[in-house]
């Protein structure tokens, strides 16, 4: 990991085995994390635009798509193998859950950037069951029944062409999080995709759908 330089990837400087204490020590970020500009609470804090929202959610996809393609171990070397999930929750893959989805690759990280691209959408955890209306306690749901009825993505929309970066962003983090890896495109399609103009982009079929038997189990 410290042989990595890539101008969208933190760099790890070293680190400190001493008896039971571990630390990885990476480059310092005077900006800190991207948790405190789009979960703010206050409006002057929330200081990054539509555009610049754009081009930090373009960076991480270059910077996951170069660690794709980094050679750091041999091809037998990177199959995955897990007996417990590790991750966030909220941002794990459904595969690394159950392997009935598939199998855990590559394509678990498409899943986990198409949740963060959701709530720099939104602004908002993908999950807040503090919204008062019910349909909107969970985002990622909420906002593509908006898309499939035809409805715009009327999110702190400021200025013009705000709702076209809103609308592009939001489509591309939902194909992101299909349930099954096999219909998530690569990440260097997803670069494609938030580098174009969104007006070609077709929207995903529902990922919400296989889950509903899952969900009503559950």
């Amino acid at each position: 990991m410290g042989r990595i330089h890539h101008v969208n990837v933190v760099r790890l400087v070293g680190f400190c085995a001493d008896g039971v204490k571990r630390a990885l020590i990476y480059e310092f970020l005077p900006n800190e994390s991207l948790e405190k500009y789009i979960f703010s609470k206050s409006i002057k804090d929330c200081s990054l635009s539509w555009e610049k929202l754009q081009n930090v959610a373009l960076g991480i996809a270059k910077g996951i798509e170069y660690l794709h393609q980094a050679k750091l171990c041999s091809k037998e070397q990177s199959a995955v193998s897990m007996t417990t999930a590790r991750g966030t929750m909220g941002y794990i893959a459904p595969e690394v859950l159950s392997r009935n989805f598939g199998n855990v690759s590559y394509k678990s990280d498409i899943y986990s950037f198409g949740m963060l691209l959701l709530e720099m959408v939104g602004g908002r955890k993908n999950i807040d069951v503090t919204m008062e209306k019910t349909s909107q306690v969970y985002f990622p749901e909420w906002v593509y029944n908006q898309l499939d009825q035809g409805e715009d993505v009327c999110i702190r929309i400021v200025e013009d062409g705000d709702t076209k970066i809103a609308k592009k962003l939001t489509i591309v983090g939902l194909w992101c999080i299909q349930w099954y890896p096999i219909d998530r495109p690569s990440m260097k399609v997803v670069i494609q995709m938030l580098e174009g103009g969104g007006n070609n982009l077709t929207m995903p079929p529902n990922p919400f759908a296989s889950i509903d038997a899952t969900r009503t189990n559950t």
